[in-house]
């Protein structure tokens, strides 16, 4: 009885928790969030000062007692706390108009395919912890795949490639389950990675992670250009101390990138090897779908193409499209929850 009315008063939601985003999908409204993973937390006295966009502006930029923190590492929590509460944050800025002891939403969540069930069973306590009545789990490939609008629950063979800012999930899907799946911990923060290191060994320069970030964004690319592209790139010289600027191409920032984007398309071939005959010839004909931040890397979709002999497509705003699968689910959980992760524990309704 007291379940349906927390329902009554409380908007069901989906999110995709990602290593670098958060996006927030809100029954009957769309996504309403879409805000950094990052809380600032006094170390002295840890208190929470800042979540999402507020805190992103704090990065690099605060007194040594203030710690701008990302409370999930390569898509699964690494500090409970926090993440609980910048959970709890989110789901308050959807019910800001619902008096607290009301909000109880059911909550769905994407999360990687190679979590463990502990893993697993954290995200649960912590959307649990943070407000909702349910928690139910949704690997982030199938999600994906949902908001890319395949349909997953035919006797087809669909094949998705979601490049986040920590993982990598590659998987094929039939039938509303994933038949071949496989998690990379590399994707857009080690391309980040990847372009301060090659400033640092090519121009001894010491970036920050925004400023890389940046250049990746703005020249960044997996296949040669048609037309060359520069960025400037600011930092600290490392040998004289003093701040400096060089300017980059595009095959420069293409030299950094290649080691990371190689794991990434040498494992989605690997995957096309493993598909089993009968679903080989329905992706042959659907193709591939690239979705995830790191699918806007320009011709990253020549280069699959070029190594899997396959036809490639990037999702229409491929950003969204996790949050975009959790949303088309908590339109409808009953009749789509066969596609939701099996767990013990989904949390008591309160």
């Amino acid at each position: 009885m007291l379940h349906r009315v927390y329902q009554k008063f409380s908007k069901d939601i989906g999110i995709d928790l990602g290593t670098a985003n958060t996006l927030v999908y809100v029954k009957d409204k769309g996504i309403v969030i879409n805000e950094p993973s990052v809380v600032a937390v006094n170390s002295r006295t840890k208190q929470i000062l800042a979540i999402g966009n507020d805190a992103r502006r704090m990065v690099g930029r605060t007194p040594p007692h203030i710690i701008a923190t990302r409370p999930l590492v390569d898509g699964v929590i690494s500090d409970f706390e926090i993440t609980e509460a910048m959970l709890r944050y989110f789901i308050d800025k959807v019910h800001a108009q619902t008096y607290a002891f009301l909000r109880r939403p059911r909550v769905v969540i994407g999360i990687p395919s190679g979590v463990t069930e502990v893993e697993k069973r954290a995200v649960q306590d912590a959307a649990i912890n943070a407000g909702a009545s349910q928690a139910f789990l949704i690997e982030e490939p199938m999600a994906a795949a949902i908001g890319s609008r395949l349909n997953v629950q035919d006797a087809q063979g669909s094949m998705i490639v979601d490049i986040g800012g920590g993982t990598t999930e590659i998987a094929v899907i039939s039938l509303g389950g994933v038949v071949i799946s496989k998690s990379l911990r590399i994707a857009g923060d080690e391309m980040n990675e990847n372009i301060i290191q090659y400033a640092r060994e090519n121009f001894n320069l010491l970036l920050g992670v925004r400023t890389a970030e940046d250049v990746k964004i703005q020249i960044g690319s997996a296949y040669p250009l048609s037309e060359p592209m520069y960025a400037q790139m600011r930092g600290r010289d490392l040998v004289s101390g003093l701040p400096k600027e060089v300017t980059i191409s595009d095959s420069q920032v293409r030299d950094a990138l290649m080691h990371s984007l190689k794991v990434i398309v040498n494992n989605i071939k690997s995957v096309v090897e493993e598909i089993p005959p009968e679903l080989i010839s329905d992706i042959m004909h659907k193709g591939i779908v690239l979705a995830g931040g790191g699918a806007l890397l320009r011709n990253l979709d020549k280069l699959v193409h070029e190594t899997t002999q396959m036809p490639i497509t990037v999702a229409e705003d491929p950003l969204t499209c996790v949050v975009r699968g959790t949303g088309v689910i908590v339109e409808d959980l009953e009749s789509l929850k066969d596609v939701l992760v099996p767990t013990e524990y989904a949390g008591i309704p309160k």
